[in-house]
């Protein structure tokens, strides 16, 4: 039994989206956190500060390591943070002399915010693919129904006549622009030692970390462990598709509800009324929209970042984000089906 209803044994059904949920899982942040160690590795072995065979030999045990779960859950109670056990038990399975290379330089902070960066890319990746799977059923809707009529409503009241198309540019339009910003948008390594100083590197401290980037796939900028906004942002962006695609099903669902202007397939059954047809994906959308609308007031808390490292802001955003990016998740799959589910749109001149 789960207490998140985004993994949760049946409401998952609803709400949840594996392809999503794979890269919040320990075993994604885990390899993530790895791959910033043997990256790390690289590109300290590239200028000089870490021997060949050192670097070798960290990257080696990297690609297989498997760490104790249970340590790292017990050491994460104490520590507040999982990567000084990590880091404890990779020294420990690298072995010998190389083993004191392992983290050099590095903080807790730069392993957990890149494995998150790692993390965060690929999934606004396959948000932007949804992006583009939503516009375009939404373009076809229109070449169907375009020029069929609605009855136009303001503030709940039947208003004047419009257009299928009118409507249908009031959802994508929002949508193609959010695309647009995805495509566009960083993640950054974050790489700044025990302070954002980076001291142990010296003058090669900038040459370092734009390696790591480059070894890492990720925007090479100087550190922003204590500079939360991007984390902000991204969840501000991700409350923009929930709450842009929780307007579609807003409107879908009172299209149902006014009948004779929508015609849905795979609707919802009713253990009551078997003759009703409920409009189940577009009421989740709308609760999907509201939910990350609370959320991001939390997110937005955790920009009081206290000093060089706040490990109270830091911890908050640990217990809103990943929900808020299942969120969107589960509002775009929702979106995708529900739009494949209008068998008719609009009434025909």
């Amino acid at each position: 039994m789960s207490i998140s209803a985004f993994d949760h044994p049946f409401l998952s059904g609803l709400l949840g989206d594996e392809e999503v949920s794979t890269y919040f899982s320990v075993e994604a942040d885990i390899r993530a956190m790895l791959a910033f160690e043997a990256a790390l590795a690289k590109a300290e072995v590239r200028h000089g500060l870490v021997p060949q065979a050192a670097a070798q030999r960290i990257v080696e045990v990297c690609t297989h390591f498997q760490p104790d779960i249970a340590s790292l859950k017990s050491a994460t109670a104490m520590d507040g943070v999982v990567v000084p056990d990590l880091v404890k038990q990779l020294r420990r399975a690298v072995g010998g002399g190389a083993a004191q290379h392992v983290h050099f330089a590095a903080t807790s902070q730069d392993v957990i915010d890149t494995s998150l960066m790692i993390r965060l890319k690929a999934v606004a990746f396959l948000f932007t693919g949804r992006l583009f799977a939503i516009t375009a059923a939404l373009g076809n809707l229109d070449k169907q129904y375009g020029a069929n009529r609605l009855m136009g409503h303001t503030r709940m009241q039947a208003a004047i006549p419009i257009t299928v198309s009118d409507r249908l540019r009031s959802w994508r339009d929002p949508l193609e622009k959010y695309r647009d910003r995805l495509t566009q948008e960083t993640f950054p390594i974050q790489f700044g030692g025990a302070a954002g100083t980076l001291e142990k590197l010296g003058v090669q401290a900038a040459a370092v970390r734009a390696s790591l980037a480059q070894e890492l796939d990720l925007t090479d900028e100087p550190q922003w462990q204590n500079q939360r906004g991007r984390i902000a942002e991204l969840a501000g962006l991700f409350s923009l598709i929930s709450g842009s695609l929780g307007k579609i099903g807003q409107d879908i669902a009172l299209l149902a509800q006014a009948g004779g202007e929508i015609e849905l397939g795979g609707g919802g059954g009713s253990s009551a009324m078997p003759h009703k047809q409920n409009p189940v994906a577009a009421e989740a959308l709308v609760s999907l929209a509201r939910f990350n609308a609370v959320q991001l007031s939390g997110i937005h808390q955790s920009l009081v970042h206290e000093q060089e490292r706040s490990g109270a802001a830091w911890t908050l955003e640990w217990l809103l984000l990943p929900p808020m990016a299942m969120a969107t998740a589960a509002s775009l799959r929702l979106t995708h089906e529900l739009i494949g589910n209008v068998k008719q749109l609009g009434v025909a001149s």
